[in-house]
């Protein structure tokens, strides 16, 4: 008798267990179609491209899912690669613009000083907004390398030089040469460390980045970055994996002292306190939205997509130095006294399999005249003549 009372509460004991799983089951269920619902890949963005920062690598990420999804760029007028840099951004520098059948566009993510209401009188309202930001003294060193021969750069022997001698004749056209973060996110960047009001400028300047922008990546965790990017624009794995463009070779990288870095966070104080801050946040976008266990995995597994694609579209699996590339066509652009590197591809690759590989180690303005002449074919433009006519 007692062995029949144990037998039935023991069953409705694993009754009740059953039914407590199902139904938690099911909640976690609608829970997740809820979620994946919710979360829609998101096609309306606008990148300001800050200079030096990993950005090309970013903006390639951007035309690939661009191209692939037939998504409209807002591509600078004259078939140039920047809308009208160091000028702020107007609507009248993107082409399409002015015309009888003005286009609407999707993705926004040339090199341009920016300027908020501008650019909303161009993208759609639910346009996502993000940036890159460097650590101003690794950024500084580049700055002054990539653009040796301009402004007050070509008048100095060398960084420590310039910071030295060159400081007192840098002007709005020498924006490279001081507080560049700032000047590229449309803010005025004569600020120094003797500023008197110099907390009240940095709190404004940090302030208007977070009510402007939706997230704000940082270049010294780039992996971390686009998981980040991935969880943020609902995007796969696939779509922000990268090879890394427009990057130096060894030989044209100068190290710093101790010394120097100090003068450089001193002399670019204001994109030193806003890099400082949004190093910080950075982070607490990453415990809050993904997580610090998740991010280790799906870093990792970025690291082996990459590594896979490495195998099979880079001959020697690493960049080159420019004068070892064999196709003209990825051939990337030098400027001052940088030597950027280049890809070969692999040889013997399938149609398919080389347009993707090819994609991948684009140089930016070779990407950007493509998908120029995709947008705006020569057949197009004679119609539109004629229609004006």
């Amino acid at each position: 008798c007692l062995d029949n009372i144990f037998q039935e509460l023991s069953m409705a004991r694993l009754s009740a267990r059953c039914a407590n799983f199902l139904h938690s089951y099911k909640t976690l269920t609608h829970t997740s179609t809820l979620l994946k619902k919710a979360c829609q890949p998101k096609c309306h963005i606008v990148f300001l491209k800050t200079h030096k920062t990993a950005s090309s690598t970013i903006q390639n990420i951007l035309y690939r899912y661009g191209e692939s999804r037939g998504l409209t760029f807002a591509l600078p007028r004259n078939k140039h690669n920047q809308l009208s840099y160091p000028w702020y951004f107007d609507t009248h520098f993107v082409n399409g613009v002015e015309s009888n059948m003005p286009l609407t566009f999707d993705i926004l993510c040339n090199h341009m000083r920016f300027r908020k209401p501008e650019v909303k009188k161009l993208m759609p309202q639910d346009s996502f907004y993000f940036s890159i930001m460097r650590n101003p003294v690794a950024m500084m060193e580049s700055l002054y390398i990539y653009y040796k021969g301009l402004g007050v750069f070509i008048e100095t022997k060398s960084l420590e030089d310039f910071l030295d001698n060159g400081q007192n004749n840098v002007s709005l056209l020498n924006n490279y040469a001081h507080n560049n973060l700032a000047f590229d996110f449309g803010f005025d960047n004569t600020a120094t460390a003797d500023t008197p009001d110099l907390e009240t400028i940095v709190n404004e300047v940090i302030t208007g980045i977070e009510q402007d922008f939706h997230l704000i990546l940082i270049t010294e965790y780039f992996d971390e970055s686009m998981i980040l990017l991935k969880h943020t624009l609902c995007w796969s794995l696939q779509d922000v994996v990268s090879f890394k463009l427009n990057s130096r070779h060894d030989q044209s990288r100068k190290s710093i002292s101790q010394i120097t870095a100090e003068n450089v966070k001193r002399w670019n104080i204001l994109d030193w306190r806003i890099y400082e801050h949004f190093n910080a946040t950075f982070w607490h976008k990453v415990r809050s939205l993904v997580g610090e266990e998740e991010m280790k995995r799906e870093v990792s597994q970025l690291k082996e997509l990459q590594a896979k694609l490495t195998s099979i579209c880079l001959e020697g699996g690493e960049a080159v130095n420019p004068r070892l590339i064999r196709d003209e066509a990825v051939m990337p652009f030098q400027s001052g006294t940088a030597v950027i590197q280049g890809y070969n591809l692999n040889k013997n690759l399938d149609i398919q399999t080389k347009t993707k590989c090819q994609r991948l180690i684009m140089p930016e303005l070779q990407f950007t005249k493509l998908l120029y002449e995709k947008q705006f074919p020569e057949t197009g433009l004679k119609v539109e003549r004629k229609r004006r006519r």
